[in-house]
Order: C-alpha cells, then structure tokens, then sequence
C-alpha cells in the first residue's frame, strides 16, 4: 500500500507540475502578445499591412462557412474596405476536395465586392503555423494584419513574431460562441505545442515556388 500512495503522490506532483508549466506557456504567450492586438481603427490607421491575413476555421459538410470563419470574413473585409490593406490573404485548409475553407471565404469576400485581384489564396494554410510560415516565405509577406477571435490571435501573433515576421492582429469576436470552453482548452495544448515548434522551426506541409504579393 506505501509503494501505491507513493506512485500515487509521484503521479500527481508531475501532474500538478505539467499544469503549471502549460499555464505558465500560456501566460507567457498572451501577456508577449497584447501590445500587437490594435483596435479597429488603429488598424486601419497604419493603412501600410502587405496584406490582411485571414486564418480559416472551419466549414460545415454542405461548404457554408462557420460562424466563427464569417466574423473571421466580416472583419477582413472591414479591415480591407477601410484602408488596413490592398491584399486580402485568406488561408485555410483544402485538403480535401470535399472541405474548402479558402473558397468559402473567397465566396465571402466576392459576396461583399472585393475586387478579386486584392484576393490571394492560401490553400495549404492547415495549421496557424503552417499559414503564418507560408504568409512569410511563399507570399513573402514582410508586415502582417492578422485576423482571428482573440482567443487564437494571441499564438498567431506569437508564431509569427518567432519566424521573424512583422505582425499585428485584429480581434473578429462579435458575439459570443458556442462550445468556447472546449476551444479554450485546446488552445491551451496548441499555444504549448506551437511555442516549442517555434524553436525549430520545421517546414510546412507545402512549400513551393515563392509566389509574393501584388500590391
């Protein structure tokens, strides 16, 4: 029984410890990060974004896009139609033929008037990592506008400040969303996951020929 409760005691100080740490990254995380989330109109006042990065996240099986990714949308198109950027980047996951972010959101953007020349398409986009590093070395992006819900832009912003690029974020939360516990959860793993990733900085998925921006 004393060899139990000692297993047991070693089991749950690792796990007391593990939380800490996660809490801990988590923390770092945001607080390095609240200075780059500007306002609305302070977006829009710098005016001088390469482009406005829209992350995808997530479509239902007929192809509409989620609520959260039409806020994601709703924003970008503000930012865009305001001055924030000439360049709309929409990136997100197409995989598959049956699961197109990017074109719901493209849909989004003709819907609202974008000229379809100011829309660049990220199709390789399925990871915030994986879109932030693209943004930088394939569309050779130098100084970003991230959108997103706050509760992601935080790690956004800090993967791309670890891979060298100029970015500021721009909060999409209009209201509030169902299952947001859940999602907070797991972005407490992803922040921990992407902030050791940052230190190696692997390669995306895709990587091709650089095709840059056309402002």
């Amino acid at each position: 029984m004393k060899a139990i409760k000692r297993i047991l005691i070693v089991l749950l100080c690792c796990a007391v410890f593990g939380a800490a740490v996660i809490v801990s990254m988590n923390i770092y995380c945001v607080q390095s990060q609240k200075g780059r989330i500007l306002s609305f109109d302070d977006a829009c006042g710098k005016g001088d974004f390469d482009c406005i990065l829209v992350l995808g996240c997530g479509v239902r099986k007929d192809g509409s896009p989620t609520l959260m990714l039409r806020d994601r949308m709703r924003r970008g198109i503000e930012l865009y139609k305001n001055g924030a950027s000439e360049i709309l980047l929409l990136s997100g996951d197409n995989s598959r033929k049956d699961y197109d972010e990017v074109g719901a959101m493209k849909k989004l953007a003709l819907d609202a008037d974008i000229n379809e020349d100011s829309i660049t398409l990220d199709h390789a986009g399925f990871s915030t990592y994986e879109s932030v590093y693209r943004a930088k070395e394939i569309f050779k992006a130098q100084r970003v506008l991230i959108v997103s819900q706050e509760y992601h832009l935080y790690r956004a912003l800090y993967i791309a400040d670890k891979l060298g690029l100029d970015a500021y974020g721009c909060t999409a939360n209009y209201t509030e969303y169902s299952g947001q516990l859940k999602r907070d959860i797991r972005e407490y793993a992803a922040s921990c996951k992407d902030m050791v990733k940052v230190i190696f900085k692997p390669e995306p998925t895709f990587l091709g020929e650089p095709l840059p921006l056309k402002n």
